[in-house]
């Protein structure tokens, strides 16, 4: 008969998440795990798999909680630059560690093959995003029609990503705000 988990999934999930945020994937042990967690390693393993395995949920459940802060903006947000630059203000600096999916980019996307395809899947749900944004700014009449939306989409993601990576290390917010502006600068 399988064993019961007896313990809070989100809540050790939330665990991992800001253990793996903050190390990354090659610098975080079981030990590590086993530490963050209050769980010993046969329960880990039991409910999560491998470290790998364990290190994909965190991601998912990651991108969940960006999804879920990016539609926010979406309801709340008037424009589209608007909601372009609320995406952009989700650079995680209250962490210092930048954005998990960014860093994963960096340091798993030539490693494993099933991170890369997430990292990709990520990376065409944002572009998608990012076009129908600029579309519909294109159409009001807000962003210019120098390039078409998917050219604007690409720039505006490989700009979020370089930005989110940036962040790690720049203290300064208005120094933050003023990347954001350039970046959208041209979009104007």
């Amino acid at each position: 008969m399988p064993k019961v988990e007896t313990f809070d999934r989100e809540e050790i999930l939330g665990k991992v998440i800001q253990l793996f945020h903050r190390k990354g994937y090659n610098a975080t042990s079981m030990q590590d795990l086993v530490d963050a967690t209050g769980l010993n390693r046969s329960s880990i393993y039991n409910s999560f798999g491998s470290k790998m395995e364990l290190y994909q949920e965190s991601l998912k459940v990651y991108k969940q909680m960006a999804e879920k802060a990016i539609q926010k903006y979406l309801i709340n947000s008037d424009t589209p630059i608007e909601t372009i630059r609320s995406i952009f203000s989700l650079n995680p600096k209250y962490t210092n560690n930048g954005c998990m999916l960014s860093n994963c980019t960096t340091e798993m996307a030539n490693k494993d093959q099933k991170i890369k395809s997430f990292l990709i899947h990520n990376r065409e749900g944002m572009e998608e995003l990012f076009e129908s944004l600029v579309a519909k700014g294109q159409n009001e009449g807000s962003i210019n029609t120098n390039r078409t939306a998917k050219e604007y989409a690409l720039y505006l993601f490989t700009s979020l990503q370089g930005f989110r990576i940036t962040g790690i290390i720049i203290d300064e917010q208005k120094d933050l705000e003023s990347i954001v502006n350039t970046i959208l600068s041209v979009l104007e």
